[in-house]
């Protein structure tokens, strides 16, 4: 066997893996962390809108879920002041 189209994939995974960490630690920094957990690296892919379709069949152990509240759950706002 040749080494042949081996530079190619391990070049795009190289890539992927620095997006990921680079994302996942943006996401722990925002949450004033020095560590990346599961849960920053899952912020970071469904965040990220390519990488969020590229791992859609993908579960990430501790990660959790995206925080969503539907828009009729919330409050309405009203143009006028409370008076106390």
């Amino acid at each position: 066997m040749s080494g042949r189209g081996k530079g190619k994939t391990s070049g795009k995974k190289a890539y992927l893996a620095a997006e990921v960490l680079e994302l996942a630690g943006n996401a722990a920094r925002d949450n004033k962390k020095t560590r990346i957990i599961p849960r920053h690296i899952q912020l970071a892919v469904r965040n990220d809108e390519e990488l969020s379709k590229l791992l859609a069949g993908v579960t990430i152990a501790e990660g959790g879920v995206l925080p969503n509240i539907h828009s009729v759950l919330l409050p309405k706002k009203s143009g006028k002041k409370a008076e106390a």
